[in-house]
């Protein structure tokens, strides 16, 4: 079958119409939503009625997943889902509750960073009959290719470490609810990666550092990696490098982790909001 393709912004994202993910698909069409996914590093399906099994039995067709390291905020039946919710029962969080309120790039600061994640709506919060909760994603194909050449000449060749815990302390000392990490979350290593890398599917260059995580650029004094970090925040995140999703519930959103950064806007309060993500094993950078 030909996929019918809405495109989403100019700079990424298309929506695929018509396919309901629950079915059987063939490897034709398979190989069409995959080709779809590299070249628009984010792929929306709207209007899919889901089970958890459903979730993970496609997200395996798109790769092998990995079980998340917040261990206490997986899904009971299915801990290749990570739950993301503000809902509190007997007085604990069911997932994490601040959702990545931050520019970031998924497990960035893991040696072998996952390759796409896979986040369904379950409950979507909602005002007045708007929901909130958007999710920005920006495209690290087009920032890279925005860059001036002296700078993408000055940027090759050189490394940054990325590191979870900092951002740990940052987002409790901002307001959320997080059980304290376990021994060995508190001692995830750095990880070293190339600032701008190399897509392993279409070899696209694209900016791989991100404000979340992103700690120092390897070898220079910390005034030039502060100062260069900074700029290229700003630039990565630029507003015509980014697309805003409006939830609804029953999308199922899936987008690179190697070409694209994401932010969700928490402007929904105590408004239940439950999302379930699958996360698909990646690489080492290059």
């Amino acid at each position: 079958m030909s996929l019918n393709l809405r495109s989403l912004h100019p700079a990424l994202g298309v929506a695929i119409e018509g396919v309901d993910l629950r079915s059987e698909l063939d490897a034709a069409t398979l190989s069409q939503i995959q080709r779809t996914f590299y070249e628009n590093g984010v792929v929306l399906f709207r209007g899919q009625s889901l089970t958890e099994s459903d979730h993970v039995r496609f997200a395996r067709r798109i790769g092998e997943l990995e079980i998340h390291f917040l261990k206490q905020y997986l899904h009971p039946q299915h801990p290749e889902l990570l739950i993301l919710s503000n809902v509190i029962e007997n007085g604990k969080p069911i997932g994490a509750m601040d959702a990545g309120q931050y520019w970031h790039t998924d497990l960035s600061y893991a040696a072998a960073p996952c390759f796409a994640s896979i986040l369904r709506s379950v409950k979507a919060p909602v005002e007045n009959g708007v929901v909130l909760g958007d999710t920005l994603f920006a495209s690290m194909f087009a920032a890279y290719d925005a860059l001036p050449a002296t700078m993408q000449k000055r940027l090759a060749g050189l490394k940054a470490a990325h590191r979870y815990g900092d951002r740990f302390k940052k987002t409790v000392a901002n307001g959320a609810v997080r059980a304290p990490l376990t021994k060995d979350q508190r001692e995830v290593p750095d990880a070293v990666h190339p600032v701008i890398r190399t897509h392993p599917v279409t070899g696209r260059k694209c900016i791989y550092v991100n404000e979340g995580f992103t700690d120092h650029i390897v070898g220079l004094p910390a005034d030039e990696s502060r100062s260069l970090l900074d700029e290229l925040f700003a630039h990565a995140t630029r507003p015509g490098f980014i697309y805003r999703h409006k939830w609804q519930e029953g999308d199922l959103l899936m987008w690179d982790n190697v070409s694209t950064q994401h932010n969700a806007i928490g402007d929904y309060g105590n408004r239940p909001r439950i999302m379930q993500k699958a996360t698909v094993a990646g690489s080492v950078p290059f």
